[in-house]
């Protein structure tokens, strides 16, 4: 049985929370780039060499990528041979929350109540998904995300008979609706399977999975493909002003689920989709 402090936990959580804010992950530097080559729009390709000089003078000057610095959530998988002696692992986690965010002078977005809007000044408290894992380690992944993109998501509740064609074109429906608001190129992570609420957390935690990478099922990784050739053929563009690149990827991730229903859930990204992962 190993031991972890939560000391150690809170340390980790706030450095993650600065440096996914402060610089762009590898993944999605190398898609913005090869994006801004490939870009045959001049206004698109304008943009995406826009978008490259920000990233590169937030890495320079230590400064947030974006404003919207985000509402932070986090995805972490618990060893079950693994001991952690301190405070409970939630308030270590939040506690990390409010520690990066006040020390890296990062914009406070959490209200405490959804009607009355007071701000909790610190971040917190962050959204958890725990999942126990074999092993002795601690991952945590942290992905901040901003609500100009995440209030364009979808949940769709689909019958089994609307098949393949149906998420297809439910994805599509989502990518048009959400046009120049979800500050596209954007990254579009799909949930499908599992149950209403299933389907929502494997569509935030597919925006988590490397750009560019497969679907490990063949069927799946095939429909990424055609989804992300279809919604680049919208012509929306980079800051929705025209051109090819409206997403740098789609990431699916499935479940199963009930002879009855296939519920879809597709998450919108941004262009920067930060996203930063640790295992202690």
């Amino acid at each position: 049985m190993r031991t972890i402090h939560t000391d150690e936990i809170i340390k980790n959580v706030s450095e993650m929370c600065i440096s996914a804010n402060l610089y762009l992950a590898e993944d999605m530097d190398k898609k913005i780039r090869q994006a801004a080559c490939e870009e045959d729009g001049k206004l698109g390709k304008q943009i995406l060499n826009q978008l490259i000089e920000n990233m590169e003078i937030a890495a320079e000057d230590k400064i947030p990528i974006c404003q919207d610095t985000g509402m932070a959530v986090l995805f972490v998988n618990v060893g079950q041979e693994l001991h952690i002696e301190g405070m409970s692992i939630t308030d270590a986690i939040n506690e990390g929350v409010r520690r990066g965010y006040s020390e890296g002078y990062l914009r406070k977005s959490v209200v405490k109540d959804p009607l009355i809007r007071e701000n909790t000044k610190d971040n917190t408290p962050a959204i958890i998904h725990y999942d126990i894992v074999p092993g002795d380690k601690l991952e945590i992944t942290i992905a901040p995300k901003g609500f100009g993109s995440e209030n364009m998501s979808k949940v769709y509740m689909l019958k089994p008979s609307d098949g393949e064609e149906g998420v297809k074109a439910a994805v599509l429906q989502a990518v048009k609706e959400a046009g120049p608001n979800a500050c596209p190129p954007m990254v579009v992570g799909v949930g499908l399977g599992g149950d209403f609420e299933l389907a929502a957390k494997l569509a935030k935690k597919a925006l988590t999975r490397e750009a560019g990478s497969s679907n490990e099922k063949e069927h799946i990784a095939r429909i990424e493909k055609e989804i992300l050739e279809m919604v680049n053929s919208t012509g929306i563009g980079p800051g929705g002003l025209g051109g090819k690149t409206t997403a740098l990827a789609v990431n699916i991730e499935t479940y199963a689920t009930h002879i009855a229903g296939m519920p879809l859930a597709v998450n919108m990204c941004c262009h920067v989709n930060r996203h930063i992962k640790r295992v202690l």
